[in-house]
């Protein structure tokens, strides 16, 4: 019998871009990371979609990992194409895939840094609260509400997985159609391997993200979405421009500054909310 291979995926930080600008955005990646997982019969453990990066744990082979995030890239590239007007976004990540020891506590890790990314990030206190991921659906007793898939039409389903493959009848999604992720993941593999709640608890605890939390601590910090919905409104208010590409320069360092101000707001978030670079962002806030 052939031995179960296991790896974390994950991609590179984009600097100056959002790849997920609102809660469509949001929804369709959810709905690509299942439609492809699927389309290709490979397993996933835990996964998490952040404002410019994505990460992923599955069982399967490299090249089926490798397929896999490729044709991810593709489908998600393509939606972004279509509603942004920008090309090959996707292509300016980069990805690393890592295989994880079976028989080790690996395996454990990687779930556990995969689902704690929101907490590291703060924007949730805890990763069952992030609902762009995996984060809740382990050690779960609520039932999933929502529509079985096998109760939508064939238009529904291509409306909803922009895909013509047939989707998986025993997903289950939710109002705004976005496929639950407890009927995307092998959950009860997930939960033998921790064994218990209170393991997985001290795996999540231990984790590189939870202590990149705990040197930011306080308060979740503002989502990049909920920033950028704030962006048009300042540079009304502030300067009668109707947007970011309509400032002079001195306009563009005082926007950046009020963003800082207002949401505690670091360089980093800052460049992938106003699509500057780091140097030009930086340059921005100390020259005026």
């Amino acid at each position: 019998m052939k031995r179960k291979e296991y790896y974390l995926v994950t991609t590179s930080h984009l600097l100056d871009k959002l790849l997920f600008k609102c809660r469509e955005d949001f929804i369709a990646g959810m709905n690509y990371v299942a439609v492809t997982a699927y389309t290709q019969n490979l397993v996933l453990l835990a996964y998490i979609l952040m404002s410019n990066h994505m990460h992923f744990v599955m069982e399967c082979s490299r090249q089926e990992a490798e397929m896999f995030i490729t044709r991810l890239k593709e489908r998600y590239g393509g939606y972004y194409c279509k509603k942004y007007g920008e090309k090959n976004i996707l292509r300016r990540v980069d990805v690393d895939i890592q295989k994880l020891d079976p028989y080790g506590e690996s395996l454990e890790q990687a779930i556990a840094y995969v689902i704690m990314n929101s907490v590291a990030a703060r924007i949730t206190v805890d990763a069952s609260g992030y609902p762009w991921g995996t984060g809740a659906c382990y050690f779960n007793t609520n039932r999933i509400a929502g529509r079985p898939v096998s109760s939508l039409s064939g238009r529904e389903c291509m409306r909803l997985f922009r895909t013509r493959t047939a989707p998986n009848p025993s997903w289950i999604v939710d109002d705004d159609g976005c496929i639950d992720p407890r009927t995307v993941v092998n959950t009860e593999f997930v939960e033998q391997r921790y064994r218990s709640s209170a393991r997985m608890r001290y795996f999540l605890g231990i984790s590189s993200k939870a202590k990149a939390a705990l040197e930011h601590s306080g308060l979740p910090s503002f989502k990049d979405q909920s920033i950028l919905q704030s962006v048009e409104d300042l540079c009304v208010s502030l300067f009668q421009k109707t947007g970011i590409d309509a400032l002079s320069r001195s306009q563009a360092g005082e926007l950046l500054r009020q963003l800082r101000r207002r949401f505690s707001a670091d360089v980093g978030q800052l460049c992938r909310i106003t699509g500057f670079s780091y140097e030009e962002a930086t340059l921005l806030l100390e020259e005026f």
